[in-house]
Parts: structure tokens; sequence; C-alpha cells
């Protein structure tokens, strides 16, 4: 074997245990969920369960609020997305395209936003949507994932955006199209796979974010899925059977979507990463 081969070969299995390294925690989520609890608790570890079971499942969306939980995640995300992105994309356009007063400043501030942890801000946060009465309400709890994804959303549309030759613009303007008319047939279809892809982010983000949901909502009624895992565990201990049944549904829904518009994040990523 050529020296060349050998590191492939050394570079392809260090890969390949990072792989294995980073899917076995999802491995062992869903296995432990198909387990029966004497083969979750044995002192020696099933690595394959033997006996499938769906009891755990039945358990986990048994539980009070699930459905109702449910309900808030996915009405707390898709706004957060639809929000985000036309309010993204908007403000991309403009700092892409035009030239005003302030959009250095702008830019730069959307950078800055990016590197400030802003779970630290949960504290001045509340007591800002507490003056507001927004504390233990869907609202606050949405207008605070927007204030989390925007920045970046930002960022990352204005690449596409720039990216998009001006000339395609100003052609199809010279054959009689309106600015408005061209930038919706020409630069929207190029921009789409990049919406797509920032779309994605601010879906997981607000799917899977749990301190915020839990600092600002209080109310069973009104608890996230996040939120809701937690009550598998208690003071008599931890109903593991249960716990990775509540975690495997609550990844399944970001584990969809992405499965549904994988062809455009890879189009969106790579239209992003190409200047034209």
């Amino acid at each position: 074997m050529s020296r060349r081969g050998a590191q492939r070969t050394l570079f392809d299995s260090v890969a390949v245990l990072i792989l294995v390294v980073m899917l076995f925690p999802i491995y062992w989520m869903v296995s432990t969920a198909l387990k029966p609890g004497k083969d979750i608790l044995s002192l020696t570890p099933v690595w394959f369960p033997s006996n499938v079971t769906l009891d755990n499942f039945r358990t986990a969306m048994s539980q009070p609020f699930f459905w109702n939980d449910v309900v808030n995640s996915l009405t707390v995300v898709l706004s957060v997305v639809a929000i985000s992105i036309a309010l993204a994309f908007l403000a991309a356009v403009s700092v892409a395209r035009f030239g005003f007063r302030g959009r250095t400043a702008f830019v730069v501030m959307v950078i800055a936003v990016q590197m400030v942890p802003l779970n630290a801000l949960v504290i001045p946060v509340y007591l800002l949507l507490d003056s507001v009465g927004q504390v233990d309400s869907l609202l606050g709890v949405i207008a605070y994932y927007l204030a989390i994804v925007l920045p970046f959303m930002i960022w990352t549309l204005r690449g596409f955006v720039a990216n998009v030759p001006v000339d395609l613009e100003e052609a199809a303007m010279v054959d009689g199209a309106t600015r408005v008319s061209a930038f919706v047939r020409i630069v929207f279809p190029l921009v789409a796979p990049g919406l797509v892809a920032t779309a994605i982010y601010g879906f997981i983000q607000a799917w899977n974010e749990y301190i915020i949901a839990y600092v600002l909502l209080s109310s069973n009624s009104k608890q996230t899925l996040t939120i809701w895992l937690a009550s598998f565990t208690t003071q008599h201990g931890t109903d593991w059977g249960g716990l990775m049944a509540g975690a495997t549904l609550t990844a399944l829904p970001v584990v969809v979507f992405f499965l549904i518009v994988q062809r455009h994040v890879v189009g969106g990523l790579t239209a992003g990463a190409v200047k034209g």
C-alpha cells in the first residue's frame, strides 16, 4: 500500500470512529426506549434489546400535558421560523443591496450580538418581560427566541443575497421588468435554498432550547416538550425507559423535518459558499 493510500485509510478510520462516537448516544437513547424495565436496570449492559417493547412510548405519550406541550412547541417553533425568516430576509436584502447610513454599524452589531452568550441575559430579559406582563407566556418565549436566531440568520442570508450578481437584476430590468419583479423572478429563486438552510437552523434552535423556556414558563399548560421531559425525573428516581422514549419523541420532529428538506439544505450551503 502506498503512503498516500495508508494516510487515506487512517483518515477514513478516524472519521468512522468519530461518526460512531457521535451516533452512539442516539443509538443508546432509542435502544433504551425499546427495552423492557429489567434490561434497562440490569447491571450488565444490554447492548441490543432482545425483547422489543413499545410500553415506554405508551407511558411517555400518556403523561399529562404531552399533546398540549406538542402543540405549544409547534406554535413557538413555527412562529419563530416564519417571523425570523421574513425579518432576516428583508434585513439581509437591505444590507446586501442598498447603501444607507449606519449599514456598517448594523453589520458590526449583528456580529457582536452573536458573540454574547444569550443564556447570560436570561435574568435581564426575564425582568424586561415581567415588566410588560409576558412572563409565563408563549409570546414572551417567541420574542426571546427571535432575539437568539435573528442575528445569525441575517448574517447568513446576507451572504446568499450578496453572492447573487446584481447584473442579473439589471438585465431583467433592461428587458422591461420592474425592480420588484426582477427580484422575485431572478434573485428569490437563487436565494431560496439559503432560506431553507437558515430555516433549519431556526427550527433546531427553537425546538431544542430548554433553559429559557424553563425560566420563563411556569404553568404546566404552557410548557414546551423540552420542559415536559423533566417530568420523568421525580423524587422517587428517574423513569429511564419513559425518559428515553420521551427524548426520542422530542427529537423525531427535527429528524423528520431535516430528512424532508435535506436536499435543499445541501443546495443552500453550496449556494452560500460559492461566489457568483
